[in-house]
């Protein structure tokens, strides 16, 4: 590392809050599926800005496209319609399925409308504030008070506690234990249709389907996050296509802008018309023109580009790859997911191994302490795979 890049990174100690525990570079600029840090070093990244950059870096009609926006108009409030945001719901609405838009700043933000959503429906039905939300354990959904709150992980909650009450939690892919915490009380229950920090654990249909029918049954709303595995990373637009089991209220971010902070929470038509109305939820920057213009090239170029075909062709290949590479060492016990949000799980931690990866330039990153996630740009090709493959490999060998 060169002496000016540490002098930063010492500089940066000082001032920022202690929240993170970063890596030792400073990314500079990308391009394609390749990150450069201040000193010129090249990266292959497998991260894409935890599966945020789903169509690499330095994409220029992408770029255009914000940069068209950035010249027209940026913000005008929700006070007004702008084109960009009528554009965009129309969009996002014709490759979900569902009904109605709200845009976010934040995957978090659009938990909490989603959990707004559901509470005010079942108040609108009894009248009554004492509904209970069913999460799962293991599971995060964000850090603001009403996402940490149906996060199923006790160390993330307990330094904030109390959380917002009625919240329990059941285990992921076990029915009985969904069924064990309903009550009369149960408005919604939410889950992530493939866990992402809990140990990518993809949702079993069966189990999924499971849910659906109950919910159905009692009038109880499912609410899924595809924050981390939609937007085609597990080879369909959002995950629970696969399966056919379509939720009341899905949250979307990540990709959904390809960099640009941008959210959204959907509904059908049935929550939309009994739940939230003019004053009950609200956002300054959310939907604005610019965070629009991106979810419309990025709409766009995942339809001309093929993105989703791309994921369904390569991934078969990452998979064969990390089960090779799992078999060869006895320390890694399993590989897990869905399309391109992959995980490798070991017996032992895994930092030194993501640091190692760093250091030959790999960018790579976990899912809890003993596990290594791959969740690329989803323009990879199999020679990016094959040149992480050899890159981690030469990591391993070293442990």
């Amino acid at each position: 590392m060169s002496e000016h890049m540490q002098e930063l990174i010492d500089q940066a100690e000082k001032d920022l809050l202690h929240t993170y525990n970063r890596y030792q570079i400073i990314l500079d600029k990308g391009e394609g599926v390749n990150l450069y840090d201040l000193d010129g070093k090249k990266y292959l990244d497998f991260v894409s800005g935890i599966a945020v950059f789903a169509l690499g870096y330095a994409n220029k009609e992408y770029n255009d496209a914000l940069k068209n926006q950035i010249d027209k108009v940026i913000h005008t409030s929700n006070y007004y319609y702008n084109m960009p945001a009528i554009e965009a719901s129309r969009k996002l609405k014709k490759v979900s399925g569902m009904d109605r838009v709200f845009f976010t700043n934040s995957g978090a933000e659009a938990i909490e409308g989603a959990l707004k959503a559901a509470r005010k429906y079942a108040y609108l039905k009894d009248g009554t504030t004492d509904h209970e939300i069913i999460a799962m354990e293991h599971s995060f959904h964000g850090r603001t008070f009403g996402a940490l709150s149906v996060t199923g992980n006790p160390k993330y909650r307990e330094p904030f506690e109390p959380m917002i009450g009625n919240i329990k939690f059941a285990k992921m892919n076990d029915f009985e234990s969904v069924l064990d915490n309903v009550t009369d009380k149960t408005c919604a229950i939410i889950l992530e249709t493939v866990q992402g920090e809990g140990g990518i654990y993809p949702a079993d249909e069966q189990f999924l389907k499971n849910i659906r029918k109950l919910c159905d049954e009692k009038d109880i709303l499912l609410i899924l996050d595809e924050i981390q595995c939609g937007m085609g990373r597990t080879g369909f637009m959002f995950a629970w296509q696969k399966y056919g089991v379509k939720p009341d209220i899905m949250t979307t971010a990540k990709a959904l802008g390809c960099g640009v902070p941008v959210g959204a929470f959907m509904m059908t038509e049935k929550v939309g018309a009994h739940s939230l109305v003019a004053g009950d939820h609200g956002t300054t920057y959310g939907g604005n023109p610019l965070a629009c213009a991106a979810i419309n090239k990025v709409l766009d170029l995942f339809e001309a580009d093929h993105i989703i075909e791309n994921v369904n062709q390569v991934a078969p290949y990452l998979e064969k790859k990390l089960d090779e590479l799992a078999e060869r060492y006895d320390f890694i016990t399993d590989r897990r997911g869905a399309g391109f949000m992959q995980g490798l799980v070991f017996d032992r931690p895994v930092g030194d191994v993501i640091n190692k990866a760093l250091e030959k330039g790999l960018i790579l990153i976990n899912a809890g302490a003993n596990i290594i996630r791959f969740v690329p740009p989803l323009v990879i090709s199999t020679e990016n795979v094959d040149e992480m493959i050899g890159i981690l490999d030469s990591c391993l060998k070293e442990i």
